[in-house]
């Protein structure tokens, strides 16, 4: 067999059976196990390094939160290097400030915790005397008990004279040799210095990055991106506001939390309001947890302060309220204050920080996690850690309903589809998300990925989410109605149709008119058909929705309704323009007053120019264009009906033969 004979047959195959299944195969790619390794070579070395990359990593973030007043200081006339110094002594003050308040509340609150034990053990009885005698309330009255002897047994009454006293027990004793003062000193100061050298690193190195950020921002370009300077400068920048905008309106947010907290607990008579006003502005920088701590510890104090429990409730309800206002009120109002982290991200990101750096590295999650996100938008080697973190959807409306529709969910579909028409029309969506996430489905099914019964899938999964936006399209059916009674009423034209921008034309009228619409070759299209079909009812036609499997001859063709003032079939294959003409002829053969046309449905919305399709009345390629042109006034074009030539079959091999012999 020849070349040309193999590719004639292949040829006649295809056509024959389909376009053969072709698997994607990517070309070879190289292992991603290094890039893995080097994520944990990164980890154990921040893990292992911990000392030394935990105090750059606060300066990092304390330069960020500090840039803007720095920056704000050198607009007013300031030097650089005051301007600096003044920001940073006067952070660091309020700090150390902040930090001592906190100790002394701290060890007061210590100091009269033992009062409070008769409180907590009474209450807890009267919890068991009143029915709830479980196993934990048991324990839990043991163990306070338990408490409270150890506490009256560590001071010792002196013994009255004259009393018999018991015999002592043998005492083990530990003999220390006295020390000298320089030692003594030593051992106090010693547990110190580890915290006071690594303020005094913090401090210096914020100081130093203030005074060089210029410079520092010139390295960082010239390391990483020197390639590329606005995207580097574009990520700097980014990674900056967002790190320094969380901080700041973070610290607003939970001031405005802290602040009436203190108040309103000082109000009803909570000792130490300040502390636990202060540990919320802290604690709520800690995602999710901190929120619940800075609640649960003024929670346990009135148990414990009240013999009663109207204090517990009180300070329920302070909490409630002020929790209500912060996420209802405050946080919408200040919106800035968004990370561009997704929730769980937050999470996950809290748990790994709070390994690898403890507590520190819990309030610091959140930050740091912006910055790796920031890393991952503009750097193609970390893609994959803006994908992790971030917020924004990493699919677009298209192929996120596609991938519903391949699934098989017509309710998240639903769902995501109620989104868009919050500020959407219905038009819109079908327009840009449902049709061009058909014409995905179309481009599998020709490359031999999509099969039959997934296809179906699509098509049942499409269809029930065009019934589950029936209400919605009632809703604007009725507007449409209204607007157009409001119009006639007030004597007023019809708006005209905008020329040369069909996406943003108004469609016309569609009360009084017929229209029947159907799918060209495959399921896909039928369902493209019916969102057509929707969009005509919205506008006040009638509408009748047909399949493909509906029409494969001529007796199906009663279907159309013989006052059909329009014919669309639709076509998701750009390639489908012959059979799109066999079929649009066919019908104008049948119904010839009555106009036909194609949708040869295209992924853009820009109008183009279609192909012309013979005896078509039109042709569109947009869902606005394909109803804008159903519903359209104009008349149908005359077609003469062709004339069929009949030959009588013979009715034996004789007369075959002998037809055969007279060639």
């Amino acid at each position: 067999m020849s070349s040309s004979d193999a590719k004639i047959t292949e040829a006649e195959l295809e056509s024959d059976l389909g376009p053969r299944r072709v698997y994607s195969t990517s070309p070879s790619s190289p292992s991603r196990m290094p890039a893995f390794a080097s994520v944990l070579a990164v980890i154990a070395i921040l893990y292992f390094g911990k000392d030394v990359l935990l105090p750059l990593a606060i300066a990092v973030l304390l330069t960020f939160a500090l840039a803007p007043i720095s920056s704000r200081l050198r607009k007013l006339g300031m030097p650089r290097i005051a301007a600096v110094i003044v920001t940073v002594v006067i952070a660091f003050l309020v700090l150390v400030l902040f930090g001592l308040v906190v100790a002394g509340h701290v060890a007061e609150v210590a100091q009269n915790l033992p009062a409070y034990q008769g409180n907590i053990i009474a209450k807890i009885r009267s919890l068991q005397e009143s029915g709830t005698d479980s196993g934990i309330v048991r324990r839990l009255t043991s163990v306070v008990e338990s408490v409270g002897r150890e506490l009256s047994n560590a001071e010792e009454r002196p013994v009255a004279p004259g009393t018999a006293s018991r015999p002592r027990e043998p005492v083990l004793v530990e003999i220390f040799a006295p020390s000298r003062p320089i030692e003594t000193l030593t051992s106090l100061i010693g547990p110190l210095l580890g915290p006071i050298a690594s303020l005094g690193l913090i401090i210096v190195v914020v100081i130093f990055m203030l005074l060089e950020r210029e410079e520092l921002r010139d390295r960082f370009i010239r390391l990483v991106g020197y390639g590329d300077l606005h995207r580097t400068t574009e990520a700097i920048q980014e990674a900056g506001s967002r790190v320094a905008r969380y901080l700041l309106m973070q610290l607003v947010v939970n001031c405005a939390y802290g602040v009436p907290l203190a108040l309103g607990l000082w109000a009803v008579g909570i000792p130490n309001p300040a502390l636990w006003g202060m540990l919320a502005i802290v604690l709520r920088f800690v995602p999710y947890i901190g929120p619940v701590i800075a609640t649960v510890l003024p929670l346990f104090l009135a148990f414990a302060v009240d013999p009663g429990w109207s204090l517990v409730l009180w300070v329920g309800a302070i909490f409630l309220v002020l929790e209500l206002t912060s996420n209802n009120v405050i946080e919408p109002w200040l919106y800035g204050s968004r990370t561009g982290l997704s929730p769980l991200a937050i999470i996950v990101a809290a748990i790994f920080w709070a390994w690898l750096w403890g507590p520190v590295g819990l309030v610091l999650s959140t930050p740091l996690t912006v910055c790796l996100a920031v890393l991952g938008r503009y750097v193609p080697q970390f893609e994959f850690l803006e994908v992790v973190f971030g917020s924004d959807p990493v699919l677009d409306p298209k192929e996120r309903l596609y991938q519903r529709l391949l699934a098989g969910d017509p309710d998240e579909a639903t769902d995501y589809a109620e989104e868009f028409l919050e500020e959407d029309y219905l038009e819109d969506y079908y327009g840009k998300v449902a049709i061009p996430a058909l014409l995905l489905a179309e481009k599998d099914r020709r490359r031999g990925v999509l099969t039959a019964e997934q296809m179906e899938q699509v098509f049942g999964t499409a269809i029930t989410l065009v019934s589950n936006l029936a209400e919605i399209a009632e809703e604007e059916e009725q507007e449409e109605e209204e607007e157009q009674k409001e119009t006639e009423a007030a004597g007023r034209p019809s708006t005209p149709l905008k020329e040369g921008n069909g996406a943003e034309s108004e469609l016309p009228d569609g009360r009084g008119k017929t229209v029947f619409c159907v799918g060209g070759r495959g399921p896909l299209d039928d369902a493209s058909a019916a969102m057509l079909a929707q969009i005509l009812q919205v506008q006040g036609a009638e509408v009748v929705a047909a399949r493909h499997s509906d029409i494969p001859n001529r007796r199906a063709m009663s279907l159309v309704p013989k006052q059909s003032n329009a014919i669309v079939v639709c076509f998701l294959n750009e390639d489908s323009a012959r059979h799109a003409t066999i079929l649009v002829r066919r019908f104008k053969r049948i119904y010839p007053a009555i106009r036909v046309g194609a949708v040869l449905w295209v992924e853009n919305q820009e109008e183009r120019q279609p192909p012309a399709l013979g005896e078509a009345d039109f042709v569109a390629t947009t869902l606005t264009s394909a109803a804008r042109e159903a519903l359209a006034d104009a008349p149908p074009s005359l077609v003469t009906p062709a004339r069929k030539i009949r030959t009588r079959r013979s009715s034996n091999k004789t007369g075959i033969a002998a037809a055969r012999s007279g060639i």
